[in-house]
């Protein structure tokens, strides 16, 4: 039997949806609209993308996360070449094999590397190695970062830059995991063009979900050459929905009035304040700081089994004996995080 919660920092995706999407999607409910993806709200969401990137872009919505980055992954990397990625990427740990069935077998290849991050040194090293025709060897094809990362690191716009040199060197493309691109964002303060195309960012998976709504995640393509086969492999995996209206109204909604902004910077917000109170109590030891809506610190076996008791909700254990992770969502209060101290 599942024990209720008092209050839970396990993830951003315990929370619902913002009303402004909701009342979206009621407002998109009546009459009749073209169907997949040829809509006005679908129109409405690509305008506004287009705006937020200072450019025209490519978009597909797609239901989840997973999705949006095996779907990249799988435009930019041929069947026989590697992507390059940090061990602990969501892709690496997290998406059942679906980057390697997308992409009809590319290799992942992961690499280490302090808060989750890949940095330009690595990226050159691996993937301007010995380049000669050799039937025997997967090379690299492309490089994925998240933005931000498993370990809620934060890459500055600069060391981005660096990857995208890196890549373009070498002949592979830069894709990125942005399911907390809002978060990462909204942490840095750049624009969205800086932190993406202007740095080498080919392909985007534009994390929406976690953010405030609720079946909306998109590939946002950056690259003119790869709309249409990105297009067709969408439709071929079952991801191409016909009444597209419904998720192209939460997009809209979404990036209207700065929401996914807002949100963000609450979220992260919560988690700075989780952090400067946490910093407090004796026996608590920060060691993940929140740079956007991610904390790691380490507690005593007492007080986790304390608060575990008392109903309050947090991964522990996963990473090492007495580190828990708590994330912080658009939807957490002050309230919450102070009863949390």
């Amino acid at each position: 039997m599942n024990t209720p919660w008092t209050v839970s920092f396990t993830s951003d995706n315990i929370a619902g949806a913002s009303p402004e999407v909701v009342a979206a999607i009621a407002a998109c409910n009546g009459g009749t609209a073209k169907p997949y993806g040829a809509d006005v709200y679908a129109d409405r969401a690509r305008v506004r993308l287009a705006e937020v990137f200072e450019r025209k872009v490519d978009l597909l919505l797609v239901p989840t996360g997973t999705a949006a980055n095996a779907l990249s992954l799988a435009v930019l990397t041929p069947p026989w070449g590697g992507v390059l990625c940090h061990r602990e990427a969501h892709i690496n740990v997290d998406e059942c094999g679906a980057p390697e069935f997308y992409t009809a077998g590319a290799k992942l290849m992961p690499l280490d590397g302090p808060d989750a991050k890949l940095t330009a040194a690595q990226v050159r090293a691996a993937a301007a190695a010995d380049r000669a025709p050799d039937v025997h060897v997967v090379r690299p094809a492309c490089v994925s970062i998240t933005q931000a990362t498993e370990t809620g690191a934060v890459y500055a716009v600069d060391e981005i830059a660096a990857i995208g040199d890196a890549c373009a060197e070498a002949g592979v493309a830069l894709h990125m995991d942005g399911a907390r691109f809002a978060n990462a964002l909204a942490a840095l303060g750049c624009s969205p063009a800086e932190m993406t195309w202007k740095a080498g960012v080919k392909a985007l998976s534009f994390g929406t979900i976690k953010n405030g709504t609720i079946n909306a995640d998109a590939v946002v393509l950056f690259d003119d050459g790869l709309a249409w086969e990105a297009a067709l492999r969408r439709k071929r995996a079952g991801h191409l929905a016909s009444k597209m209206r419904f998720a192209a109204a939460q997009i809209d909604a979404y990036l209207a009035d700065d929401l996914w902004l807002r949100n963000a910077r609450h979220a992260n917000a919560m988690a700075a304040r989780l952090q400067a109170g946490l910093a407090q109590v004796p026996g608590v030891e920060i060691v993940g700081p929140a740079a956007a809506n991610i904390l790691f610190c380490k507690l005593p076996k007492p007080l986790i089994d304390g608060l575990l008791a008392e109903g309050f909700a947090f991964y522990h254990d996963r990473w090492a004996p007495g580190v828990v992770r708590l994330v912080c969502a658009f939807a957490t209060e002050a309230s919450e995080v102070d009863a949390f101290v």
